[in-house]
């Protein structure tokens, strides 16, 4: 849990070893840095999204995606918390990148990282859609087609989302401690509704757990080739575990406490995540009728817990949704903060400024929560976007941790990849590893942005939305270098940043 005791000097001293005063709360325990991690993968949310794409594509044998994507991941979290151990620094993915491969490399993995982030956040907020007005209809407040891809459904989901974000941008601004005490009051609930949602699955079970190999409403073709595209809903939820390493300097001992909350947010989520799934498998009244593919969970929870109890159980996944909101838009934030500070950024000096009371980067807390929700203003009444959005971030972020695992392999076969003694390290394991989680990440990275038209079209579309996800890198790369020059030019705009005493 948060804790208001004061940080280790060591801690400090540490920080400053690296050329940067101490301007953040370091507030946050283990169970918190564990509590960023977590919400982020967030599997309630997530799997409530993207259940029935998995299934639509892969029927039940499409459980098999998610242990092949958590052997994967895990890989690159066993890198990611070697450089955690080594590196304790607010924007993780910009600090190691930057570290490992130079100052340009480093930036693009930042700037990568925070436009996924602002697009997750949006994504992640439109998920109340798939919740609040199953819980009751009053949430619905424009039209009464709920569905997500109906005009009704998708500009309810833009008003719902707004308020969210609006919402998770004020706690992101009065400091880290509230942030973090919400945080973990959520994801204890969501810890409590995944062991709930199991429970209840696997009390009202229809068939054993052999459905994980039953692919007959499998999308037509080859099974290989549906394999792989229902093989990106577990890709989509098995991200954002790095949080624990974007809150180091709000952390008490980070170097020991972050690479082990990395790991522990991953595997954990890829437990009970698991379980989820085959217990949904085994308890959905039919495999066949299509609203296992429609509906996904909500469909299994109300067919089996038709009751005032499903409705506390559908509350724990909004609640998950909305600690995942803030989860995304803090570990943005300290991101911003962290390459503005390096005068990387336009205006570095004000995103670099930290509130003298609260302990917080407060613009960029702004900047990340109004961008989410122009972008979902911006795509008003298309439908369709949404499920465009979801695919794009989730390249933007396997491209991203690409550019920090790419640069410490080579860092490792040329022999200078340290580690500090007594730390988290992979020791002669290092090579192998690192190694598997490179070609992992490029492999996720092509089927991710794959031009299929089940995936990025459905139901019909532009030719851009088609080749939406190597476009919207195109683009990032180009306006990348464009604001990296004007990152060039010396910010005399406005007062240094706050540095308490």
């Amino acid at each position: 849990m948060a804790t208001t005791l004061p940080a280790p000097p060591s801690d400090s001293a540490d920080l400053e070893a690296f050329g940067y005063r101490p301007v953040l709360h370091r507030k946050l325990g283990r169970y918190a840095s564990f509590a960023a991690g977590f919400s982020f993968v967030s599997i309630l949310t997530t799997i409530f999204q993207f259940f029935g794409f998995g299934y639509g594509f892969g029927g039940g044998a499409f459980f098999w995606t998610w242990p092949i994507v958590f052997a994967g991941q895990f890989l690159v979290a066993l890198n990611f918390a070697e450089l955690a151990a080594r590196y304790p620094i607010s924007g993780c993915i910009y600090q190691w990148s930057r570290r490992l491969a130079g100052e340009v490399v480093g930036w693009f993995a930042g700037w990568m990282m925070i436009i996924a982030q602002i697009v997750t956040a949006a994504a992640a907020a439109i998920a109340l859609q798939v919740v609040l007005p199953s819980i009751w209809s009053g949430f619905q407040l424009i039209g009464h087609d709920t569905a997500l891809t109906s005009k009704s459904g998708a500009a309810n989901a833009v008003l719902l989302g707004s308020i969210l974000l609006v919402l998770t941008t004020v706690v992101n601004v009065v400091g880290i401690e509230l942030m973090a005490r919400i945080n973990t009051i959520g994801v204890t609930v969501e810890i409590v509704g995944v062991l709930a949602t199991i429970a209840l699955f696997l009390t009202h079970t229809h068939r054993g757990p052999h459905v994980v190999v039953e692919h007959s409403t499998a999308a037509p073709g080859g099974y290989w080739a549906a394999f792989l595209v229902s093989g990106l809903m577990a890709a989509y939820v098995m991200v954002g575990f790095d949080s624990a390493g974007e809150l180091s300097e709000e952390t008490r001992n980070p170097r020991r406490v972050a690479p082990r909350t990395i790991l522990t947010a991953l595997a954990v989520s890829a437990l009970g995540g698991g379980l989820m799934l085959l217990g949904a498998l085994m308890a959905a009244p039919s495999l066949t009728d299509g609203k296992l593919s429609t509906d996904g969970l909500a469909y299994v929870i109300s067919a089996t817990l038709d009751s005032p109890a499903g409705k506390v159980l559908l509350c724990c996944v909004a609640i998950a949704i909305s600690v995942c909101t803030l989860a995304i838009q803090t570990a943005g934030s300290r991101l911003m903060f962290s390459m503005a500070r390096d005068g990387r950024l336009p205006f570095a000096r004000r995103l670099a400024t930290v509130h003298p009371r609260f302990g917080t980067p407060v613009l960029p807390s702004v900047v990340i929560g109004a961008l989410a929700v122009a972008l979902l203003v911006l795509n008003l009444g298309n439908a369709a976007i949404f499920a465009t959005l979801a695919s794009v971030c989730i390249v933007m972020l396997y491209l991203a941790y690409l550019l920090v695992t790419v640069p410490l392999l080579l860092q490792r076969l040329r022999g200078t990849a340290q580690q500090p003694d007594g730390l988290f390290s992979l020791g002669r394991w290092g090579i192998p590893v690192n190694l598997l989680a490179v070609l992992w990440g490029i492999a996720m990275a092509v089927n991710l942005a794959w031009p299929r038209p089940a995936v990025y079209t459905p139901n019909g579309g532009s030719w851009w939305m088609l080749w939406a996800a190597p476009l919207f890198v195109l683009l990032t790369i180009a306006v990348g270098v464009v604001v990296h020059r004007l990152a060039a030019v010396p910010d005399r705009t406005s007062a240094p940043a706050v540095q308490p005493a």
